[in-house]
């Protein structure tokens, strides 16, 4: 991703939003504040842009497919992904036990916050358009995606209804592979579709990582 943090005017705002409360709970005496209270702004801010551009670009959807795409688009995963496209995981100040955890939801979490607490400190520093600006450009990329493969909905549901409607027959899944400790497994789930592999996907508990199948299944089988 090319796009670039805005320049700030207040740099203490910027070095905020990235600050998680693990780092200020074993770093007390720096004087610094968490990211949460950026996070609350950034949030809100987020679902007005967000709001406006499914209102203004889907004219003719009703009001439940709207709030079914802003919630395809707004959600951890789609907020970690951008915020990792950002180089933001690079960019937080953790707590020494924070960083050596390898819960990946866990991490993820962490990401999607900090991008919605950037958005909170762009809007105080820049006001509405340049950080709507940066939602645009970083963010509603996303959506075309989104609309195109119907992810706004379930994956394994949505992947069902398009192989039985386009190939009369019904996704099968297998777990490929699982590793790590018990207290952080990793699973890797294989979709297949009439007894052939059309992909993979992984994830912290089987559910999920089928979830992940289905949707990488959705872009190869039915673009």
């Amino acid at each position: 991703m090319l796009v670039t943090i805005p320049k700030f005017n207040n740099e203490k705002l910027l070095e905020q939003a990235f600050i998680h409360r693990s780092f200020i709970n074993e770093n007390q005496k720096t004087g610094l504040e968490h990211n949460e209270r950026l996070e609350f702004l950034g949030d809100a801010v987020l679902e007005l842009i967000v709001t406006e551009c499914l209102y203004k670009k889907y004219k003719e959807a009703a009001e439940g497919e709207l709030t079914a795409y802003r919630a395809g688009l707004v959600n951890m995963y789609s907020l970690a992904k951008v915020s990792s496209m950002l180089g933001l995981n690079d960019k937080m100040r953790l707590s020494k036990g924070e960083q050596r955890d390898d819960n990946s939801k866990a991490r993820l979490s962490i990401l999607a916050d900090a991008y919605e607490a950037l958005l909170g400190a762009i809007y105080l520093d820049r006001g509405l358009e340049v950080t709507k600006e940066f939602v645009y450009d970083t963010l509603m990329p996303e959506l075309v995606d989104i609309v195109k493969y119907r992810l706004y909905k379930d994956a394994k549901s949505n992947l069902q209804e398009r192989a039985q409607e386009d190939m009369s027959v019904t996704p099968i899944y297998k777990i490929l592979k699982e590793s790590g400790p018990d207290h952080s497994k990793e699973f890797i789930a294989g979709v297949y579709l009439d007894d052939v592999l059309v992909a993979e996907g992984s994830g912290q508990s089987k559910h999920e990582a089928e979830t992940s199948a289905a949707k990488e299944a959705l872009k190869v089988k039915f673009k």
